[in-house]
């Protein structure tokens, strides 16, 4: 690993971008300081302050937990300049002007520490440009860090090096990038809009013309370009609005300023011309969401869209064609073959706009990206697409795509008469037949595959994310496989990458990772298996769900034949694997990702230690099916609860609990892994990892690190409960609330069955139980609602639309 400390960053610039980066340096624990302009009107640090307070509102949430807002530390160029000499990182995120730019440099340049990085975050502006403002000192540690917005969110981070910028200098800056920030770094060369904004509002703009082209409706194109095409679900226009108007025009207009005649030359120039409609909008002053309308509108509960004719909004909501639907679920080649061959508009749409996107990329290919691996992450990481251009066209057979997209070229049909580059026909690429093999990724500049960097922090990745056709292991088949079935893989990970078979790895295959039977019968076979002859066992998966909870579905038989008695058999045996979880020999780690819900929040808290993505999302959700926390959950909280208590000075139970019941009783999902070590998923000793390619690694060495330090299993130990004097304060509470319509009769009978559960039952408060006793009021209560109509009615309602049942 580089040993490149960062230990303060500064950020100048608090505007919408400036302002969420510092945020995110603060979810990952980096200190901050946030600079803007001397306010003219009040405190000196007015402008900052207000951002920073908007920090906290603003959707999709910028922080790990609006409170963690306060550990921005707030500065101004008037009166804090001297505090730069402290940061080893500066970010840039002024406006998009060259010369403002600039002219910050010239301030700041006295302040830059020796061997501080300083990097600028603009969207398109030349960095080698932007560098000479800088003194000959600094220009070697000075380069481009594009982060994309929402940077808490988006994972790509574009790094684009100036002729004077040291190697070193970007090799420490995308380990830091990669390991602390949690981003996925491609290197972008200093061409206007570098490669995602390139290739993607060019994309946008080939949309929109072909929209107009073939006479479709904002909606329906949105419908088309969304999920059906595995891309961002807002599609094309409603990204646009989301973006800002004003903001894609910028975009736009980077590429009219430098490409085309007399500039850069450029073959698709034509292209970059601000659609009419969009001027429009820009004109009247339409950005978007920010203002209220764009090419969509909303009035009262409706979506109304715009009708480029008239400028108008009108009814939207339309959908693409079944038949097209239906079309973009075959494979690839056939897939693309129905497409270009359809009669009806929406499915020629379709193949004209991504016959555009192969045919740009490819053309560019050699001047803005070093490879096509680095293309298509862009798009994956900066777009949201399941797919980049390459991987779709590769998957789609090479040459017969190649000899479309030549077709339509030579018919008039493509956005500009440029000729596909040679390598497409011939040579290593047609040889390989695609630009993705698993020697590397076509670089057209370097005239070669080029393999993925090999800098220290990957060695942290053992299954890193990769392009089709790269032949990367996959996890599902990598190390050695000691027990598989149709539930459950347990395996270790010797052979990859030099690892040791020291530790088990216990993966989830069941859909959404639900806990079934078979799963519970896994894991303890598993907490065999390492207890005795590993350090410990890893509970991971390498996609977005940790467990999404009980598998309700494989319970129904069972249910429908002998009602809940025949559950209540399975229910218990689900809590004694959380206990043997919790008192295994050898430590258990859970490495969370994504969803942990309802089971899935339970096998994690049931864990020696925990180790969570940022973005993992944790709680214990049963509500949302009229069901109480089955599998030790309700357990959990109310030992919890003892525990905090004990360590207070504060000897009452009843604080300590409320918390916990009102997060079960209310289904309270963390938003983030910071929020749910606050909610008491996840524990102070608990580490939260920036990255998720990464959590295999940490989780590993946890387990070790716990054998190695002389791991027992906690004591099982008696702890008290608040009895049913606590019981009746928060039955009071309920009461309040039922009457008050907030929550349902049902709702109120749930959270009444939480309550008896974390209180203990009908017991004196200070009453010492067990896990197990708790666990037994957990089943009669669970199986108890098993039964309740209007439980059934949730559960069918949840299975049959995916959504919640009020009733």
């Amino acid at each position: 690993m580089s040993r490149f400390q960062v230990k303060k960053v500064a950020v100048l610039g608090a505007g919408v971008m400036g302002a969420q980066i510092a945020a995110h340096l603060v979810n990952v624990k980096v200190p901050v300081i946030l600079f803007d302009l001397p306010a003219k009107d009040g405190p000196k640090n007015g402008i900052v302050i207000k951002a920073v307070e908007g920090l906290k509102k603003l959707k999709p949430a910028p922080l790990g937990v609006p409170e963690d807002a306060a550990l921005i530390q707030q500065a101004n160029y008037e009166e804090n300049m001297e505090l730069l000499t402290e940061c080893d990182l500066i970010i840039e995120a002024i406006a998009e002007r060259m010369d403002w730019k600039t002219d910050l440099y010239h301030k700041i340049a006295p302040f830059i520490a020796e061997g501080a990085i300083v990097a600028s975050n603009t969207s398109g502006l030349s960095i080698t440009q932007l560098s000479e403002a800088l003194p000959e000192s600094i220009k070697p540690r000075f380069c481009g860090i594009h982060f994309f917005n929402p940077p808490r969110y988006m994972t790509l981070v574009e790094l684009i090096n100036t002729p004077s910028t040291e190697p070193r200098v970007l090799d420490d800056l995308e380990a830091f990038v990669t390991s602390a920030l949690g981003k996925g770094v491609i290197r972008a060369h200093d061409t206007p809009n570098f490669i995602a904004n390139r290739v993607g509002i060019a994309g946008m703009l080939a949309i929109i013309k072909q929209t107009e082209a073939f006479g479709l409706t904002y909606d329906v194109v949105d419908d088309l370009t969304g999920k059906k095409l595995g891309r961002a679900s807002s599609g094309t226009f409603r990204t646009a609005d989301v973006v800002g108007l004003d903001t894609m025009a910028h975009v736009v207009k980077t590429l009219q300023d430098n490409l085309g005649p007399d500039k850069t030359p450029d073959p698709f120039s034509d292209m970059y011309g601000t659609p009419p409609v969009l001027a429009k909008l820009l004109e009247s002053k339409s950005l978007g969401q920010k203002t209220g309308a764009g090419f969509y509108k909303k009035v009262g509960r409706d979506i109304m869209r715009l009708d480029p004719e008239s400028m108008e909004y009108v009814a939207g909501g339309a959908k693409a064609n079944e038949v097209v639907g239906r079309m973009l679920k075959k494979p690839a080649g056939e897939r693309l073959k129905l497409l270009r061959e359809a009669e009806g508009a929406e499915a020629r749409f379709l193949w004209a706009i991504l016959r555009d996107q192969f045919h740009y990329a490819a053309v560019h290919l050699e001047t803005i990206a070093e490879t096509a691996r680095d293309i298509d992450f862009a798009m994956r990481w900066g777009f949201g697409a399941k797919q980049g251009p390459f991987e779709l066209w590769q998957q789609a057979g090479w040459k017969q795509v190649a000899t479309w997209i030549k077709e339509d070229i030579d018919a008039g049909k493509a956005l500009s008469t440029a000729p596909l580059p040679d390598w497409v026909f011939k040579g290593p690429v047609a040889d390989a037949e695609g630009v993705h093999t698993a020697e590397g990724s076509w670089s057209a500049s370097a005239k070669k595959f080029i393999p993925r960097r090999k800098l220290p922090v990957y060695e942290r990745q053992f299954f890193p994310e990769d392009v089709l056709g790269s032949k990367a292991q996959a996890f599902e088949t990598a190390g050695t496989t000691l027990h598989e079935d149709d539930a459950i893989r347990l395996w270790t990970l010797d052979g990859v990458n030099g690892e040791k078979a020291d530790v088990l790895i216990a993966s989830i295959k069941t859909k959404m990772h639900a806990i079934s039977p078979d799963v519970a019968e896994g894991l303890a076979m598993g907490v065999d298996l390492a207890e005795k002859s590993y350090k410990g066992m890893v509970i991971w998966s390498n996609d977005e769900m940790f467990s999404a909870g009980a598998d309700l579905q494989a319970m129904l038989p069972a249910f429908m034949m002998g009602g809940a008695k025949a559950i209540e058999g399975a229910e218990a045996e689900l809590q004694n694997v959380m206990l043997k979880l919790r008192y295994a020999a050898v430590p258990v780690v859970s490495a969370i990702r994504g969803l942990a819900l309802g089971g899935g929040c339970e096998m994690a808290v049931y864990s020696a230690k925990r180790v969570a993505a940022m973005e993992s999302y944790i709680g214990l959700v049963e509500v949302g099916v009229g069901l109480v926390p089955g599998a030790g959950g309700l357990a959990y909280i109310a030992r919890r609860a003892a525990e905090n208590a004990s360590t207070s000075t504060n000897k009452d139970i009843l604080p300590f609990l409320t918390e916990g019941f009102t997060a079960a009783a209310m289904a309270k999902v963390g938003t983030s892994a910071i929020e749910s070590r606050k909610i008491g998923y996840l524990l102070d000793s608990d580490v939260i990892v920036p990255n998720k390619d990464e959590l295999l690694f940490v989780a590993l060495n946890e387990a070790r690190a716990l054998f190695n330090s002389g791991y027992r299993a906690p004591h099982k130990r008696q702890f008290p409960v608040v009895g049913r004097s606590g019981l009746a304060t928060i039955k009071g509470q309920l009461v309040n609330m039922r009457d008050g319509g907030f929550i349902s009769a049902h709702d109120f009978h749930i959270a009444g069955l939480i309550a008896g559960v974390v209180c203990g039952g009908d017991v004196d408060a200070g009453t010492l139980v067990t896990e197990e006793y708790l666990m037994t009021l957990e089943r009669k209560a669970f199986c108890s609602l098993l039964e309740h109509p209007k439980t059934q009615e949730r559960i069918m309602g949840m299975m049959s639309t995916g959504k919640p049942v009020r009733n």
